[in-house]
This record gives structure tokens, sequence and C-alpha cells, in this order.
């Protein structure tokens, strides 16, 4: 074997193609192999990119100098800022995709990269040595060698799929599995699980009454999605509402000894928050109705996506169950709903880096790891990609911690706890929420992406130039005093405020009800209503006394993640110890107390007993360096 490449990415989809896009940012050679190169960032399930919790993911992997977000850009179909009557922390931006364009534009890009090369080709053995990779061996017995390896295989290892009680071998519908690696990773050493996910029937949009349904437009104007700002102003499509019948739920239940997760034929875990349709019959029995929504997956094409509706129940109840929604009384299903079951690596073998803990060189990111969403793949497998190239570029390994960022919480997440069902992204995941809103990503990120090398020059002066005119934009709003006065109150009034006595721009703005606009009505010469970076300014003006607050919690937390965990601790043998805390601190080795704390099981005491501990070594190895240095 020769040495081909630095890096070889398995799979082809958004973690494939973010680790490959990553490592050959860092200017590593890097091939990135797929069971069929015309289906490079594909969308199987929702073509869609964003919502709660994953726009901060998608955010921060465009700050990181991903590409997710310029390809959201590039192919919306709608956009559109979900919970913008609550707080900045949760409002989050999701864009409704051309399927076909989105894998397209992804394509084009991963083929215009002068560090990466395409090939098709099924991944049967990893190839080992010394206990780091050293490349792998294809199905038909080519052999190609390379200093470090990501596993990106999403649904494909050893995948089946199930439409009723018929099942069949593949990683997604029409598409054969991956054979053979999970053999190979067993051989390794590694421990395998099994997990399930489903997608929803495909409606022939021609044949849907959308006179009875409620329309849900795109917004506008509307955001994007990269902070290069270049997007293109693309003609938005509507989405549509329906809800479920009494008809829909007592077909289901009247069927579910057809499902072949209520039979028992499907033995892995569901996303608990992304649930079939029978899921939520069950499992919210006092419902009389769930809302659903259909969502053109392109412009060329009449297939209609129906959100909310995933099932694997046969087809022929499936057509009966679509009629029973309003507006599809006489719809055509295109393509039926189906579950699909594949081998995972449950991510508690892998550091924070996303590296293997006991295989140097072998990275894994995406579905394979026990997550759910392109977003939460594409966050992975940036990390995964770049540090696979920092591996073998000899350098310092690169992690984000949660309270720098959502990708940061997932990471920590998946390999600090058991997982037992696929994770999904939400708000509700961070404890820093506030400090980590999608519009700030930048901020956070860009410039750590730039001393690593992520950043290119172009970006860097984007962001240069943004952080200048909001400085700017401040400083006026700080410096500007204004008294009371009759254009004042009128104006104020609007918003039930009154101006008693002198105060600065910033001070007036910091009142909840006022926004910026109307601080440049009266500037009109000062402040522009059209600068573009006012939402940023204000919510760090109005929210304040709240991200003080939050970053005070941050400094406590950080304290213990600055407490490193001897790699060598015999958890087993620390009697003050709970058993529980021994048997997963041993499993789980982290690499810090803060990640201790997390682990489930590790009680505060557990962790006050840790902090003895590291302060007793701290103080020996005090003691014993000052000996050595009075003899």
């Amino acid at each position: 074997m020769s040495l081909d490449f630095d890096v070889i990415v398995i799979g082809g989809g958004h973690a494939g193609c973010e680790a490959a896009s990553a490592a050959a940012r860092l200017g590593c050679r890097t091939l990135m192999l797929a069971v069929n190169i015309d289906t490079i960032g594909s969308m199987p399930c929702n073509p869609a990119v964003g919502g709660p919790g994953k726009s901060q993911l998608v955010k921060e992997v465009d700050a990181l100098g991903g590409v997710m977000g310029i390809a959201a850009d590039s192919t919306y179909l709608q956009m559109r800022t979900l919970n913008m009557s609550r707080g900045p922390a949760v409002q989050s931006l999701r864009a409704q995709s051309d399927k076909r364009e989105y894998s397209m534009w992804m394509k084009n890009y991963m083929e215009s990269l002068p560090n990466v090369t395409l090939r098709q080709g099924m991944v049967k053995t990893l190839l080992t040595e010394g206990g780091r990779v050293t490349g792998v061996e294809l199905a038909f017995g080519d052999r190609i060698k390379a200093s470090a390896i990501v596993l990106t295989a999403g649904t494909f290892l050893e995948g089946t799929i199930w439409i009723g009680k018929e099942t069949m071998p593949a990683g997604r519908a029409g598409e054969f599995p991956a054979i053979g690696l999970s053999g190979s990773l067993k051989a390794l050493g590694f421990e395998l699980g099994r997990l399930k996910t489903g997608t929803p029937p495909r409606i022939d949009g021609r044949t849907i009454d959308y006179s009875r349904l409620e329309i849900v437009p795109g917004d506008d104007p509307h955001d994007f999605f990269s902070f290069l700002g270049n997007g293109p102003k693309l003609e938005q499509l509507p989405c549509h509402q329906t809800r479920t019948s009494e008809e829909t739920h007592e077909l289901i239940r009247a069927n579910l000894h057809e499902s072949p997760m209520y039979s028992g034929m499907i033995h892995g875990v569901g996303p608990r928050y992304c649930p079939s349709i029978e899921d939520k019959i069950v499992r919210f029995a006092d419902k009389d109705s769930h809302s659903l929504f259909l969502e053109p997956e392109g412009r060329s094409t009449y297939e209609v996506y129906l959100q909310g509706f995933s099932t694997s129940l046969p087809v022929h109840i499936q057509h009966r169950m679509v009629h029973s929604l309003p507006g599809l009384e006489n719809a055509a299903v295109v393509r039926p709903a189906y579950a699909v079951e594949y081998d995972c690596l449950p991510a508690t073998q892998f550091t924070h880096a996303l590296m293997a803990k006991d295989l140097q060189g072998f990275f894994a990111a995406g579905q394979i790891l026990g997550t759910s969403g392109y977003e939460e793949a594409a966050a992975q497998g940036l990390i995964a990609g770049a540090n696979a190239a920092l591996f073998v570029l000899g350098r310092e390994s690169f992690t984000l911690s949660r309270v720098s960022s959502y990708t940061g919480t997932l990471i920590d997440d998946l390999v600090s706890k058991e997982l037992k069902e696929p994770y999904r992204m939400m708000t509700s995941r961070s404890e820093y929420r506030l400090l980590l809103r999608q519009d700030n990503a930048d901020i956070r990120l860009t410039p750590l992406g730039r001393e690593l090398g992520l950043v290119d020059d172009q970006r860097w002066r984007i962001f240069c130039r943004k952080q200048e005119e909001i400085k700017t934009e401040h400083e006026k709003l700080k410096s500007t005093r204004v008294h009371p006065s009759e254009e004042w109150q009128s104006v104020l009034g609007e918003y039930d405020e009154q101006l008693k006595h002198s105060q600065t721009l910033e001070e007036i703005l910091r009142r909840p009800k006022v926004p910026y606009t109307a601080l440049a009505a009266v500037f009109p010469d000062k402040f522009s209503k059209e600068f573009p970076f006012q939402f940023e300014l204000e919510t760090e003006i109005k929210y304040a006394g709240y991200i003080e607050r939050q970053k005070a919690h941050v400094a406590n937390a950080e304290k213990l993640d600055n407490v490193p965990l001897p790699a060598s601790f015999d958890y087993m043998a620390m009697e003050n110890l709970s058993k529980e805390a021994r048997e997963k601190l041993q499993k789980l080795r982290p690499e810090t107390l803060g990640q201790a704390a997390r682990i489930g099981g590790v009680s505060p005491a557990d962790v006050s007993v840790l902090l003895v501990l590291m302060e007793s070594r701290r103080r020996a190895e005090r003691f014993k360096e000052s000996a050595v240095l009075g003899s």
C-alpha cells in the first residue's frame, strides 16, 4: 500500500461533507468514500434545515467556516424564523429546502475543493496497526492507506427498512446498506448498538385540496443562515397545515399489531422527540388531533413531504390514513413511509474530539454516534474532520465546551451520557442558551476558527467589519444623551413609555418595549432603520443584566472543567465513591471534573470526593517538587 491520503471520510451525508471540507481546509489530502456519490448531501427525510436548537448548530458550523448554512441559503424554498413571539434565546431560523438542488449544490461544492477526492465504494474493513488506523479495505478488495479515518455512515451500517411486516436490507429506500463494516468494528473491540428512525409518506401535490388547508407563508423579508450574508433572493413557496382526525386515530389504534415497532419485530430504539404517528397516538391518547405540515420537496417536483406523519404501518393502511386527513381525501401517495433500523457506535467510546478512546486516528460523527438530524450530523462532522486533520498534522485537538456552543453541548451530552435513543438538539438542552444565541455564533466561534485555519480571509474580513460596525453603533448610543421633549414623549408614548429625565439612547433602548427603530426615527441622520445588525446590538443591550448573570454561572462551571482527571485513575478502588459512580467513571473515563459531574449517576457528593482527591494529589506533587528543589 502507498500512502494515498491523509484523511479518509466514510460517507457522503451532512456529517461527511462537513468532515471532508474541514479536513481539506486545514490542508489535508482528503478522500470521501460514499456508497453512491450521486447522493452526496442527500436529504432522505425532511428537506429542511434549522429550527429550534438546530439553527444554532447551523450558525455555529457556518461561523467555523462550514458549508451547511451556505448550501441552505442557496437552495431554499422558504425561510421562516420560529418563536418570534418569544425571547432571542429560542428564536430559530428554518429553511424549507429544495431537496434535489441542495444535494446537487453540495456535490458540486465538494467536487470544487482542491484537497478533496470523491470515490464511490463500500468500506468492508478498517485496517489497523499498533493501536491506530492505517487505512481501509473496500468490498471489492481495494486497499487505501491513510493516517486518519472519519466514519459518517448515517443509517447504512447493516441497515434494514421496514414497511409493515415486510423488510429488506437498505440504508434508506432505494439504496443498499453497508455490509461487513460492523463486523470489522466488533472485531476491533467496539460496542455496537441498534437504533431506529423513520420517514413519512410523500404525496402527489396535484392531488391535494389546498383550499381546505391553512397556508404557512415564509418571512418577508427573511434572514439567512450564513454570516457571509450574500444569499440569493429566491421566490418563496408556501407550506400548508392540516390535522389528524378521529378517523386517523381509529385506523392507527386498530392496526397497531401491523406495526413492526409494536409487534416487536424492530428492536432498535426510535427518537423520543421525533416520534412516529403511531407513537403520538399511543403516548398522547388524551389528544384528539395532531398538527401536520405539508411541505414542498422542490421547485421541479410535485412531491410534498407530510411532516409529522412518520409511520411503518403497511402501505394499504397508509393510504387509508392519508385519506382520513382534511384536504387529502383524494391524495395519491408517491412514496410510502418506512422505518429504518441500523447499527450505531455508542459515543461514550469517543473523546470530546470525537476520536475513539482505544483506536488512535479513528473518528466518527453523525447518526452513527446516536444523533438524529442533519444539523447535529453537520456539527459533529466539522469537529471530527478538523480533529482528524489536526491529528495527521501533529497538532493539538480542538474541542468546544458546553459554555461556548450548542455544538459543545451536543458532543458533551453524547460522550458523557449513556443515551438509549437518538439524540435531538433542542434549545432546552443548553444551560446557557441566552449566551448561545443563533445571532452571535460568529462572535463566539469565528476567532477560534480563524486561529485553527478553518476560516478564510474573506470570512474573516466580513466578521471584523461587522464587529467594527456594531462597536461604532454602540458607542453612538452610549454617547448620545437626550432630554424630555414633546417629540420624545410622542415617540415613546407609542410603547407606553415616558422620558422623565435625561438619558442616553443606550439607556432608553434598554427598556423592554422600545425598539432600535424608534431611536432611528428621531435621529435619521445618525441612525439608520436599515442598520443590518440591530437585532444583535439590541439584544446585547436589553439583556445585559441577564447575560452578565449567566456569564457568572459559566465562570463557576469552568472551574470544574479546568480540573483535569488523570487517565490512569482506578475509580473502582475509590471506596468513598458510590458504586454507580465508580462503574460509570471507570467506563466513561472523563477528562475533567466538569465532565465527571455531568455523568448520570455521579452525584454532587461523588464530585466532592474527586475534588478533595485531586487537591490532595496537587499538594503532594507540590511537596515533592519542593523537596527536590530543596535537595
